[in-house]
């Protein structure tokens, strides 16, 4: 079975203005920020788990992830560090595909994504359902390079960059909400770039 050509989206508005949410400056580099070294991960050997709050645990291989249907998105990337990086376009498999293997169960509401290298960050189910939201191989027509999260990465473009988590190896359904690597150390719970939810409200108030 072939993977479907890829469908294209567009989440961007249309002017600069429009796109860069405050406190932000507009780069034409996209950097690497990573807390820790770069795993290495080999594709014979790469898994993704999905399992908790489902109604079918499911683990996918390589070859499994290629067969499900692929997307392109064109949108813009925003790093709670203030960088911003406009028009790029990402390939891979929308959330909202991978939860047509497992089904939800009632309670399903949060997910907790898992990588190589033991981050996590947790994103609400009703954010992850929507257009944009995918699990990502390719960059501006590349594979991700080791340093951006080769082979997969989480891809949520409506919030900071920290919630798109690199080196992606599960995602957890929950039924509770839980604090991710990050968001135990002091970052914002949501990571909403438009309302600069960077850290929490009681280290900025």
């Amino acid at each position: 079975m072939l993977r479907k050509s890829p469908e294209n989206i567009k989440t961007a508005p249309a002017s600069n203005t429009e796109r860069v949410p405050p406190g932000q400056f507009v780069t034409g580099k996209f950097p690497v920020l990573t807390y820790g070294p770069t795993p290495k991960v080999e594709l014979d050997t790469w898994r993704l788990r999905l399992f908790g709050e489902v109604e079918k645990e499911v683990e996918l291989d390589w070859q499994d992830f290629l067969q499900l249907p692929w997307s392109k998105i064109d949108g813009d990337f925003h790093c709670v560090t203030q960088w911003s990086a406009l028009d790029n376009t990402w390939e891979g498999v929308a959330f909202s595909e991978v939860v047509k293997l497992i089904g939800l169960t009632a309670v399903a509401k949060h997910v907790m994504a898992h990588c190589y290298g033991g981050y996590t960050t947790n994103v609400s189910v009703e954010l992850l359902m929507q257009p944009g939201c995918m699990l990502a191989h390719k960059h501006n027509g590349e594979e991700l390079s080791p340093d951006h999260g080769w082979p997969v990465r989480l891809l949520v473009p409506m919030r900071y960059g920290w919630k798109s988590a690199k080196w992606l190896n599960g995602l957890e359904l929950m039924a509770e909400d839980r604090p991710g690597f990050w968001e135990e150390r002091g970052y914002h719970n949501e990571g909403d770039p438009w309302k600069q939810e960077r850290f929490w409200p009681e280290l900025t108030g």
